[in-house]
C-alpha cells in the first residue's frame, strides 16, 4: 500500500465535515477555481473524479479551472471524507456519494491511492466510466523497496504523475507514461518571517506512531541539544504542542528562527515548502528531494550528519540576522520553483495529454543536480 494515509506528513489535511455528504452541484461556467479562474480559459472545462486523500494537495489542485468531484461515504471515513471547513474551497469542488457514481458524468478519473484503484473502480464505476482517461497521482516514494518496487498502475494509455523527481527516479513505473508535477502552494503575501523565537519548528503528523522513517528518533535526539517545538496531529505524544489549523500554520511558523525537518524517507513535505514561502531557513536531512531544494549556506542547510545539523541550528538560534538572510533566499527560491501558477500550468498539460492526446514533455530532472556540494559549516558573511 502507498504511504498516503489521511494524516500524511507532506499534506496537512483539511478537517472532514461531520455528517452526510453534501449534494452534488452541477458545474456552471462561473464555478471556477478560487485563485486562478483565468488559467486555461480557452480549454474545455472538465469534470474530474477523485478521492480525498490529502486535503492540502486537493485544495491546491482545486485551483485548476475545472470541476472536481470528490467521492464520499456516510460518516466521512478515511479516503471518503467531504472537504471540510478548514480550507476555503471554491465552488468548483463538489461531492458525490460512492453509490451514485454510476449515474454521474465525468471526463477523467484521478486515482490517488491503491485501494481506490484496485477496488473502487470495479465496485463503484461502470464499464463505460472505466474507459475514461485515467491518471494516477502518486504522492510517495516506494515503500516496499527503495529501487525495485514496480508501481501497480500499469496502463500504457494512462499517466502516472509523481510529485518529485526523486520519487519518479526511485519508482519502477513500468509501461506507464510518467510525468513529474512538483508542488505548488499558496501562502498569503502578508505572512512574512519575523523569527523572534530563538528555536526551531517541526511539522509532522503522528510522529510517535510513524516512527523511525519519519524521524521520531532523530527529533527526540536533537531536541535534547536544541530548542524545538513540534506541531501536527498527535504532536503531544512526542512532547509537542499539538495540531495547528491549516490556514493558521504559515503565520504560526513565521515567528520561529528556522524550520527543522527530521524525516529520513518520504515525499517532499508541503509544510517545508510553505515554510520557505514564509521566509524560514530550512534545516534537514540530505535525503530524498529535500537535498535538491535546500542550498547549503544560502537557503538553509542539509546534511546526513545529525551532529552537523545541530551545530547549524545552534548557530541560527544565536544569529537572527543570518537566519533572516537565509530565509529571504528560501522565500525567493520557493516562489520560483513552487509557485501555484506553475503548478496549475503543469497539471493543465497533464489533463490535456490525458483527455486530448497532446504530447507531454519528458520529466524535467534538472533540479536533481541543483544542490551545491557539501561545504564547511557556515560562517557570518563579512560586511
Amino acid at each position: 500500500m502507498p504511504d498516503t494515509p489521511p494524516d500524511s506528513s507532506h499534506a496537512r489535511n483539511g478537517e472532514a465535515a461531520p455528517g452526510l455528504p453534501r449534494p452534488v452541484r452541477q458545474p456552471t461556467p462561473s464555478a471556477a477555481g478560487p485563485g486562478l479562474a483565468h488559467a486555461g480559459a480557452s480549454r474545455r472545462r472538465l469534470r474530474i473524479l477523485t478521492w480525498h486523500v490529502h486535503g492540502n494537495y486537493l485544495y491546491y489542485l482545486s485551483q485548476l479551472p475545472h470541476d472536481i468531484a470528490v467521492v464520499v461515504r456516510p460518516g466521512n471515513p478515511p479516503g471518503y471524507a467531504a472537504p471540510g471547513d478548514a480550507l476555503p474551497w471554491g465552488g468548483n469542488v463538489h461531492t458525490v456519494a460512492g453509490d451514485a457514481l454510476a449515474h454521474e458524468r465525468f471526463d477523467c478519473i484521478l486515482f490517488q491511492s491503491r485501494v481506490h484503484y484496485d477496488r473502487d473502480q470495479y465496485e463503484l464505476l461502470t464499464p463505460e466510466q472505466r474507459k475514461l482517461p485515467r491518471i494516477y497521482l502518486e504522492h510517495d516514494p516506494p515503500q516496499e523497496h527503495p529501487t525495485n518496487q514496480c508501481h501497480w498502475f500499469q496502463e500504457p494509455d494512462g499517466i502516472l504523475v509523481h510529485v518529485t523527481p526523486f520519487n519518479a527516479l526511485m519508482w519502477d513505473s513500468g509501461i506507464t507514461p510518467v510525468q513529474v508535477v512538483e508542488h505548488g502552494v499558496i501562502v498569503p503575501d502578508d505572512v512574512r518571517y519575523t523569527g523572534e523565537k530563538d528555536r526551531g519548528i517541526v511539522v509532522v503528523n503522528h510522529l510517535e506512531r510513524r516512527g523511525r522513517r519519519l524521524g521520531a528518533d532523530i527529533y527526540a535526539r536533537v531536541r535534547r541539544d536544541v530548542a524545538l517545538d513540534l506541531v501536527g496531529m498527535d504532536a503531544q505524544a512526542s512532547g509537542g504542542l499539538g495540531e495547528i489549523a491549516n490556514l493558521a500554520l504559515p503565520g504560526f511558523m513565521a515567528g520561529y528562527r528556522y524550520f527543522f525537518n527530521p524525516i529520513r524517507y518520504t515525499s517532499l513535505g508541503l509544510a517545508v515548502i510553505e515554510a520557505m514561502h514564509v521566509g524560514l531557513p530550512i534545516v534537514g536531512l540530505a535525503t530524498t528531494e529535500l537535498a535538491t531544494v535546500v542550498r547549503n549556506h544560502e537557503t538553509g542547510y542539509v546534511d546526513t550528519d545529525v551532529a552537523r545539523l545541530v551545530q547549524v541550528m545552534r548557530q541560527l538560534a544565536a544569529d537572527r540576522e543570518l537566519a533572516a538572510e537565509w530565509g529571504a533566499n528560501a522565500r525567493r527560491h520557493a516562489r520560483e520553483r513552487f509557485g501555484i501558477e506553475r503548478f496549475v500550468a503543469d497539471w493543465q498539460a497533464v489533463l490535456d495529454a490525458a483527455t486530448h492526446g497532446t504530447s507531454l514533455a519528458q520529466p524535467d530532472l534538472a533540479h536533481a543536480t541543483s544542490a551545491p556540494p557539501r561545504q564547511d559549516l557556515p560562517t557570518r558573511r563579512q560586511a
